[in-house]
């Protein structure tokens, strides 16, 4: 049965919490991943993609979060704890990073994502919010909340799902559902080989984007039955969700309800960035025009940590040694002496140096690009000194000898890499 709400109700966010999962390796980023989780990824020039999910929360009225972290954690939590550390008890808000230390169990770290906010169950319950609003640490979005959680309330839902429409072939990799007339899950496979369709629309399937709202008491419930179950994986998509659809009221929330989309966004944008030919698309995507993405809203920032940088600069002016850049988004205390970028992302910090050109580059923080250096097409890794003179993205064969280059012939460039090269 639907519940009632009253005709001006407070923002739910204000009673909610935010719980992030940002545990995750991200192996299919490869060497991006190496020392860092995918979560602490940088983004977008200064951003890194946690700061999405956070932001997200922080505009949409919530201001009790918790962020669970596993694997190589330690540059998450250092940027967490620079960029994040605003939020005051004293205001009511709390800002709690919940590393896997085996509160539990002296044998367990996390053992799935489920398993995540079981174990720190007591930490919930000593918040006490109405609601959690469950979030995966590792997507590029903008969305508010609150209107996922009003629904939630107003459907009388046990959990509220928000999905999307994807290619069926990209399906394989997200929770894939069946949703009847009135918007009720009634099917929920975790990352089927064969998407079942949206009926009528057989290219696409509906995918789960990881993001769910619960009710505190039940979820809690759910949480100690699952971790009772010596059969489960202790995961959310493989099985609290499977379970609520089969014997409670799931119901799905389309993301498109509560997408935020400056005057400058064309259609709801969402990204997994999770593989470098993804990682690479969705930053240099940004240098276009008018980007899918509006990093410039003011009405909704992305907040992270502000590192203290002067100015960019561009030097020398003489033919075939001009400081430049074409369609290119430059970072603070980036230096382009005498050099040229097209179409290129460089992070702060970044230099190139004098005859060198980048095109199609993500360059991420204090990367040094050598005289007389050409590079198309790369993600280079930080701190990454690029050798005065080399050249990447012109001879395919070579490139795969020396750096990972992928089916689409982006090449990612880590220090290791050049060490190796001697």
């Amino acid at each position: 049965m639907k519940a009632s709400r009253d005709t001006a109700p407070a923002p739910l966010a204000r009673t909610a919490m935010a719980f992030v999962l940002a545990g995750g390796r991200g192996s299919r980023l490869m060497e991006l991943t190496d020392r860092r989780a995918k979560p602490a990824v940088m983004f977008g020039g200064k951003s890194r993609i946690i700061d999405f999910a956070l932001s997200n929360a922080m505009n949409s009225g919530i201001r009790r979060i918790a962020v669970a972290t596993q694997y190589k954690a330690h540059s998450l939590i250092r940027h967490m704890q620079r960029g994040w550390n605003f939020l005051r008890p004293e205001r009511n808000e709390s800002f709690d990073i919940l590393p896997a230390s085996q509160r539990v169990s002296e044998h367990n770290w996390y053992m799935g994502t489920a398993d995540a906010v079981h174990q720190n169950i007591d930490i919930i319950e000593d918040l006490a919010p109405r609601h959690i609003v469950l979030l995966a640490g590792d997507h590029v979005y903008k969305m508010d909340y609150e209107k996922m959680l009003a629904q939630h309330v107003d459907e009388g839902a046990d959990v509220t799902v928000c999905c999307m429409a994807v290619p069926r072939e990209e399906a394989t990799g997200f929770g894939v559902m069946r949703v009847n007339g009135d918007g009720l899950i009634v099917d929920f496979v975790e990352k089927p080989a064969d998407p079942p369709a949206i009926p009528g629309r057989p290219e696409l399937a509906l995918a789960s984007m990881g993001i769910y709202v619960f009710e505190t008491t039940y979820l809690i419930e759910q949480l100690k039955r699952d971790a009772a179950d010596a059969t489960s994986s202790h995961d959310f998509g493989k099985d609290i969700i499977p379970h609520i659809v089969a014997k409670g009221r799931a119901v799905a929330h389309r993301f498109e309800r509560s997408c935020v989309r400056s005057t400058a966004e064309e259609a709801p944008y969402w990204r997994d960035v999770g593989t470098v030919d993804a990682y690479w698309e969705a930053n240099i995507d940004l240098t276009d025009v008018v980007p899918g993405l509006d990093l410039y809203d003011r009405d909704w920032p992305i907040w992270s940590y502000a590192e203290i940088t002067p100015p960019a600069k561009f030097v020398h002016d003489l033919d075939g040694r001009r400081g430049e850049a074409i369609a290119s988004l430059v970072s603070g205390g980036c230096i382009v002496s005498g050099a040229r970028a097209r179409r290129s992302l460089l992070f702060t910090n970044v230099r190139l140096n004098s005859f060198s050109s980048v095109e199609g580059a993500v360059l991420l923080p204090q990367v040094t690009v050598g005289r007389a250096a050409r590079l198309k097409n790369v993600v280079v890794d930080r701190g990454v000194q690029i050798p005065a003179g080399m050249v990447v993205g012109e001879d395919p064969v070579l490139d795969a000898q020396r750096f990972r280059r992928t089916d689409k012939g982006i090449c990612l460039i880590t220090q290791p890499m050049l060490d190796k090269l001697g």
